[in-house]
């Protein structure tokens, strides 16, 4: 069972509940010669993630257990879950609670969800966020969905390389049997000029989908994309990095019209790629054309308050074939766990966890810079991820950087034919100094038996 320490004030109330003013009271039957005389050798407290490490680095010992650092990213990050997190969600009140989208749902479900959106909300800086939705890639493909009905322009929706591939084939997949094309924004240098947004916007233009940060890790110039699509009357749809919000601007704070993003990174472990959250927020304007249900707030006839399903215009409902989305389910449990994550952490806990990740992808990214055969691709700023570009065959290198002990980095070749001597690398707050320095002795090493 789980362990909460007792408060001083628990204290006090149990001794005055047995008559006792004090602790070593409760004590004097024992003997005095069987009492503790002596200090314990009790090391230095750890913080949580300290404590976490070093427990994951014995447990590494064992046989066949993967003990390799990650590196990894493209979308799913290894950043830092509080052991709360854990605890909350896995009570079995949340833990197995049906999926919340009937109107019956419970007032502790609904008010999670609310409480979620709030805070989705108070992230993005925009006005509305819906209970959730799949995963990062569904809800970029709704939010395309949701600007064509909202613009009822069929003509094109432009979306610049640098988003995510995988988002990108999402996207394609929707529109294949639709009237809209799918137009893509070459970007050479690893981000989306505003210049060649302007240029390939045209008046039937719904959308412009930009990534901020970009999947490289690059910062854009978003400001200016999304006043390039504005100047067209399309909507720009910007997808987020929940914890890059820690640092940077919130979406709605330049003009962003739908914010969506993957949640994983908040509170939700890798899990080998799912299930995952996927998060959407836009202007009030476009609530009704906003996919999913969306938890309000009001009272009871008593006059207390309560929480309800306000709106859900899904097809088993009110709007039949004119609903939104036929979205039956949200992520509520991941998205509860994005709630706690939120919680605890706060705007200085999400803000020290953006501002360290940033600081040693940038270490990183100068050690790996130092490695013979390596160099970053993309010279403009970036946030925890970048790309270096490898001169032997990254295949190659990033097989040995595995065998000696490091998940690398992920191949960008297998989606950009252009970049296939690249190698996209994330670096969160978990990392340490001694793991970056021997990722790079890592390449270092992988690198000189590849060139041989």
């Amino acid at each position: 069972m789980a362990y909460i320490a007792n408060t001083a004030e628990d204290i006090r109330v149990m001794l005055e509940a047995i008559g006792l003013d004090s602790l070593d009271q409760l004590f004097e039957i024992i003997p005095p010669e069987f009492r503790l005389q002596r200090p314990l050798k009790v090391p230095r407290a750890l913080t949580e993630w300290e404590l976490t490490t070093s427990v994951q680095q014995t447990l590494a010992g064992n046989q066949g257990a993967d003990r390799r650092v990650c590196f990894l990213g493209g979308g799913c990050y290894d950043h830092f879950i509080p052991a709360v997190v854990d605890n909350l969600a896995g009570r079995g009140e949340f833990y197995t609670a049906y999926t919340p989208y009937q109107p019956e749902a419970s007032q502790g479900t609904l008010q999670a969800t609310f409480e979620y959106q709030t805070l989705i909300t108070q992230l993005t800086g925009l006005d509305v966020s819906n209970a959730s939705l799949y995963d990062g890639g569904s809800a970029t493909a709704e939010a395309m969905l949701m600007a064509l009905t909202i613009t009822r322009r069929f003509g094109q929706v432009l979306v610049a390389e640098s988003v995510h591939p995988e988002y990108r084939r999402i996207l394609a997949t929707f529109l294949a049997q639709m009237e809209p094309r799918l137009v893509t924004v070459p970007t050479p240098a690893g981000q989306a000029a505003p210049a060649a947004i302007a240029e390939a916007a045209t008046d039937q233009t719904a959308a412009v989908v930009v990534q901020y940060p970009n999947f490289f890790g690059q910062l854009e110039d978003v400001r200016a994309i999304v006043e390039a699509a504005h100047a067209r009357g399309a909507l720009a749809i910007v997808i987020v990095d929940p914890i890059s919000l820690g640092l940077l601007n919130r979406p709605g704070d330049y003009g962003a019209d739908i914010v969506v993003a993957e949640g994983q990174s908040l509170g939700n472990a890798l899990s080998f790629g799912g299930p995952y959250l996927g998060i959407m927020a836009c202007r009030e304007e476009y609530v009704r054309k906003m996919p999913g249900r969306i938890v309000g707030q009001t009272t009871d006839r008593n006059g207390k308050r309560c929480w309800v399903l306000t709106l859900q215009t899904r097809e088993q409902h009110i709007r039949r074939e004119k609903a939104t989305s036929n979205i039956c389910t949200n992520q509520g449990l991941l998205a509860l766990r994005a709630s706690i994550y939120l919680a605890v952490m706060g705007p200085r806990g999400l803000r020290q966890a953006a501002e360290l990740s940033t600081r040693k992808a940038h270490y990183a990214a100068e050690r790996l810079a130092g490695v013979p055969g390596l160099s970053l691709a993309f010279p403009g700023p970036f946030f925890k991820e970048f790309v270096v570009r490898c001169t032997p065959d990254p295949k190659t290198v990033l097989a040995e950087v595995g065998r000696l002990g490091y998940h690398g980095g992920i191949h960008l070749g297998r989606w950009y034919p252009d970049l296939d001597d690249c190698i996209l690398i994330a670096v969160t707050e978990k990392r340490t100094k001694d793991e970056i320095d021997g990722l790079a002795n890592a390449y270092n090493e992988a690198m000189g038996k590849a060139e041989r």
